[in-house]
């Protein structure tokens, strides 16, 4: 399917001051469709959510379309779609809440992949319980993780499993349905980190096999604010600390306090944008399987230019090499300070950010300490040009030049 980059970077008006961004994976840059629907929203009368006035109704008509998008985006159920501050404060939410079953002989699985909003959250919350923490690690040559890699710490005391589907830090993708079969067998709950992934292919939660899927829509376009989604079944299951007058219907009990609705008729627009990226017909949850698709055969051929151009630079090493993996690559320099070339490619307008990112257990892991390395991440408005600019200040570098 056609992918015409030209028609997607006209949607951004940031793209006019002229920098090449690799900083995808800590939040996109806006189209105009997005913060309009943001100012539209708040230049009209707007109140708490309801049906007697068309200020109600049109916070709630933002509250139903966000979970509607939302649940079309993620192949989802939209009476399951939680709307909170962040992914990170869900993932809090969720771990007290879910915590309240947990005792000793309990076992809590995280990853040594995951960014830290996936482990802190359940290593607390084990902690306070009296739950055993027990830890999946990965292959730190080939950045793999392998469903055996899971199933070794799975027992019939395993509780939940929290687990990454795209790596921010390096890119990795895990068989999602491969293990989220492993965690079912055991009887546990999946909670799956879909931050980094839901940003670079066509997701549906059902397939995936996940129990609570969260993720970020800064990261794809979208506002700053966090989505979970889950069936609503299991959500009436579960009862979180809230307000005595506040609902216990579902997904609304999980919300705690006035939504923010500016930015879930945001949500909306970044959704409809994700729809229309590449040109196809039928629902809006076909039309963004289409354009997921195009988008992501599009990022792929660009990852291919970057990844084998980082290869061929001398004293440069490479630790994104899962045989699955998102258009991301991290990378250091030798005899190079990371935040050194960072300042270095931002006076070349090239943004391409060094750190750990919050994935605090992978940089460790990978020898890297707390300071990470150069991550470079693409978004379907990166083009061959932008590659290349980056490409020949890594070179420049590398070589020596400062």
């Amino acid at each position: 399917m056609a992918f015409d980059v030209d028609r997607i970077r006209s949607q951004f008006p940031s793209l006019d001051a002229g920098a090449a961004h690799f900083d995808g994976p800590g939040g996109t840059q806006t189209p105009k469709s997005v913060y309009q629907a943001i100012v539209d929203l708040l230049a009209g009368p707007v109140a708490n959510q309801g049906t007697v006035t068309l200020a109600e109704q049109r916070a709630q008509a933002a509250v139903v379309g966000a979970r509607q998008a939302m649940a079309d985006l993620l192949g989802a159920d939209p009476d399951g779609i939680v709307f909170g501050r962040s992914m990170t404060a869900l993932t809090f939410d969720f771990a007290r809440t879910l915590s309240q079953d947990w005792g000793p002989g309990d076992e809590i699985v995280v990853s040594r992949l995951d960014h830290d909003a996936n482990v802190r959250p359940w290593v607390r919350y084990a902690e306070k319980s009296g739950a055993t923490v027990k830890w999946i690690n990965f292959d730190t040559t080939t950045g793999y993780l392998d469903v055996t890699d899971v199933e070794s710490v799975l027992s019939d005391r395993t509780k939940l499993v929290a687990l990454t589907g795209a790596s921010n830090l390096i890119g990795t993708r895990p068989d999602l349905p491969a293990i989220a079969k492993s965690v079912h067998a055991v009887g546990a709950l999946f909670y799956v980190d879909g931050v980094h992934l839901t940003a670079h292919t066509a997701i549906d939660v059902k397939a995936i096999g996940a129990d609570f899927y969260g993720c970020s829509p800064y990261k794809f376009f979208g506002p700053h604010i966090g989505v979970m989604a889950a069936s609503p079944t299991l959500l009436e299951t579960l009862h979180p600390d809230k307000l005595l007058p506040s609902t216990e219907v579902v997904p609304m009990r999980f919300e705690l306090g006035t939504l923010p609705y500016e930015l879930l008729t945001a949500i909306t627009a970044a959704v409809d944008f994700i729809a229309d990226m590449a040109p196809s017909t039928g629902t809006r949850r076909e039309r963004i399987i289409a354009s997921m698709n195009a988008a992501e055969e599009y990022e792929d051929s660009l990852s291919h230019r970057l990844r084998d151009g980082l290869k061929s630079i001398d004293g440069v090493t490479v630790y994104s090499n899962a045989r699955s993996k998102t258009p991301t690559d991290l990378f250091r320099i030798d005899g190079v300070d990371g935040e050194r070339a960072y300042e270095y490619f931002a006076k070349h307008n090239v943004n391409a950010p060094s750190s750990s990112f919050y994935a605090i257990e992978c940089s460790r892991y990978l020898g890297l300490g707390d300071e990470g390395g150069i991550r470079a991440g693409l978004a379907p408005y990166n083009t061959v040009e932008d590659i290349d600019r980056l490409l020949a200040c890594v070179r420049d570098l590398a070589s020596g030049k400062r």
